[in-house]
């Protein structure tokens, strides 16, 4: 991606918008997961923002730097080497746009498949294209993660009172989970000095239609999220801990008492941002529809039943910014097109 270029490459490759300067979220929940009443700090966390840090996790600190210096080596290579990983199908390389709805923003990217058992040519082409350390980086970093997610959806189940505790975990650990890895890099912009106040955008506002997102980021700032009345509050970086996000299938499988969390990234006009997002799905074929164990014997679903392959496909025709539940409420409860 070309850093250095002029306002109208701007306007012309991403969405540039005036907004009033978001505040910075001071309380966000920090969950310590040795803490033994960390399921319960966790359940609030999901209840009232649908999204937590986690500090004190078990994923080594070696691993995130290994894979943050091998992320940037290849975000720094010439472009045409990093092309021949592209363009994405969803999976692979990709450049200031973001699906195949229109979607751009200031922002290059890797997309990975982690399933094993599910083969994806552009994400074998990625590693051909790359050394043996970086595909060995994002193994052991991956699986690392994913350990850390299983646990927290288990503190989840505990704090729910869903049995058995590995209810939602075990959709992770099948060995068809479809679960998916990336690797953002946002580039500097000093062009944003002339913008006047305005914001560029890396990327848009949207929720994760997975069943949890597991975030870690450098010590550059952009990451914002939006909060029940709708004020935005940037979050504060913390390269040597994990945020976690509630995703779309989560909320549908709790009845809408946890939400999934809508929330964007902005440009920095001085420092680089790299991002790294394990998002947790479940099989393909696996039903989303709440757990019958949080379900009161006069409480109706929120949602008609789907799968995770129905609702995953409705996600990619949407844009980024899209109620992209609202196609699977009930109609007794579409009162609101936005959560």
């Amino acid at each position: 991606m070309v850093v250095q270029s002029n306002l109208s490459t701007l306007n012309h490759c991403s969405s540039i918008e005036t907004r009033k300067p978001a505040t910075v979220l001071d309380s966000i929940p920090s969950i310590n997961l040795k803490d033994p009443e960390s399921k319960t700090h966790i359940m609030k966390a999901c209840e009232e923002y649908g999204f937590f840090k986690v500090v004190n996790h078990s994923v080594p600190i070696e691993f995130i730097a290994k894979l943050e210096a091998q992320a940037l080596e290849f975000f720094n290579l010439p472009q045409s080497e990093k092309d021949k990983a592209g363009p994405p199908d969803p999976f692979g390389y990709g450049s200031k746009r973001i699906g195949s709805n229109g979607d751009v923003g200031w922002i290059e990217y890797l997309l990975l498949n982690t399933n094993p058992q599910v083969t994806s040519l552009k994400t074998l082409t990625v590693f051909r294209e790359t050394p043996e350390i970086f595909w060995s980086a994002v193994k052991e970093y991956i699986e690392a993660v994913k350990l850390m997610a299983c646990e927290v959806l288990e503190l989840i189940a505990d704090g729910l009172k869903i049995e058995p505790r590995d209810t939602l975990s075990k959709l992770l650990k099948d060995e068809n989970s479809d679960s998916c890895f990336r690797l953002n890099h946002y580039p500097p912009c000093p062009e944003l000095q002339a913008l006047s106040g305005r914001d560029l955008v890396g990327f848009g506002e949207h929720t994760d239609p997975q069943i949890i997102s597991v975030l870690r980021s450098n010590s550059t700032s952009g990451l914002q999220i939006c909060l029940k009345d709708g004020v935005w509050v940037s979050v504060p970086p913390d390269e040597t801990s994990f945020f976690i996000n509630v995703g779309d299938a989560l909320q549908v499988m709790t009845n809408g008492r946890f939400k999934s969390v809508r929330h964007r990234v902005l440009a920095n006009s001085h420092k680089s941002r790299v991002s790294m997002i394990y998002f947790g799905g479940p099989p393909l074929s696996e039903k989303i529809v709440p757990l019958t164990s949080l379900m009161g014997k006069q409480e109706e679903s929120l949602y008609k039943e789907f799968t995770w392959w129905e609702y995953k496909t409705s996600a990619y025709k949407s844009r980024l910014a899209d109620y992209r539940l609202g196609l699977f409420k009930k109609k007794t409860h579409q009162v609101q097109a936005i959560e």
